[in-house]
């Protein structure tokens, strides 16, 4: 089963990287290479792009999408908090550009055995690299109260947290919680009907908080936002996707501390978003939030 994924903001993206012939690249989170693809049409014949990404499949995908252009995509299964490792073995000194998009994909989203998407049925796994040990479902089996309600409120935002929290521990101790939908039944039930919203499904935000916590999303991208900048070329440029608050807000405020000391410049004093346009063709692009600053 093929996905061709939809990269967000392409044109914007573009311009704020200044993506040029001969300049080097990195794209940190990969996906389906949307974006990759876009950047090495641009920085043709002679330019580099640097591609990482910890899921695999999502590795394959964009190998497929990417072999036309030879050993300009170099491929690296890391997350993006290795950046300096990866460029080291590249034998890459400095980069003009980083891009972050910090959405799933549709490889993610669209297959059920993965456990990231509360429609459906699928094991709750939702690890981004299945390397890793730690599933959702250990999670939300293992975890005492207090922890379990820490993390829907500080990840998820989730003004029911405790109530969720609660009945996620009244619901294992009759049989273990192991599928997406089972969680997403806990979930729905938690919640007061009328509070229930039209426009974004109950779940949403219980299983953004435990997604986050098992990827360890937050603590990555603070690493990336404070030592990233460093891999930078003068003038080369930083850019981030965001979908949610809280990621957007660490983005601010890492680039507005940067700014202060003098090491960037912010080139987006309010974060870009999707046209109109492209929030009916895409639906998914509707809370995304563009931030690029530059290295001084």
């Amino acid at each position: 089963m093929e996905f061709k994924h939809i990269p967000v903001m392409v044109e914007e993206v573009m311009t704020c990287l200044r993506c040029e012939p001969g300049r080097t690249y990195v794209d940190g989170t990969l996906g389906g290479g949307g974006h990759a693809e876009e950047i090495l049409k641009r920085t043709g014949p002679d330019g580099i792009m640097i591609g990482m990404e910890w899921d695999q499949e999502a590795i394959d995908e964009a190998g497929k999408r990417l072999k036309p252009y030879g050993s300009r995509a170099r491929i690296f299964r890391e997350n993006f908090i290795h950046l300096s490792e990866v460029l080291k073995t590249a034998e890459i000194e400095s980069v003009d550009g980083i891009l972050l998009d910090l959405g799933l994909s549709l490889i993610q989203l669209e297959r059920g055995e993965r456990g990231f998407s509360f429609r459906g049925e699928g094991p709750l796994d939702m690890r981004m690299d299945m390397r890793r040990d730690c599933t959702a479902a250990n999670l939300v089996n293992s975890l005492p109260l207090a922890e379990l309600e820490r993390i829907l409120f500080e990840y998820g935002e989730e003004r029911w947290a405790r109530r969720i929290a609660k009945a996620i521990v009244s619901g294992r101790e009759k049989e273990p919680i192991q599928t997406t939908g089972a969680l997403g039944k806990i979930v729905y039930k938690a919640i007061p009907k009328k509070f229930h919203s039209r426009r974004i499904d109950p779940a949403t935000r219980t299983f953004q908080a435990f997604r986050i916590r098992v990827n360890e999303e937050l603590e990555n991208l603070r690493g990336i936002l404070e030592s990233g900048w460093k891999a930078l070329r003068r003038e080369g440029r930083m850019c981030v996707i965001s979908f949610h608050s809280l990621e957007d807000r660490m983005v601010k405020e890492a680039f507005r501390r940067w700014e202060r000391e003098g090491m960037l410049g912010i080139l987006t004093k309010k974060p870009l978003t999707p046209s109109e346009k492209e929030q009916k063709n895409n639906p998914r692009a509707r809370s995304a939030k563009l931030r690029c600053a530059e290295r001084r």
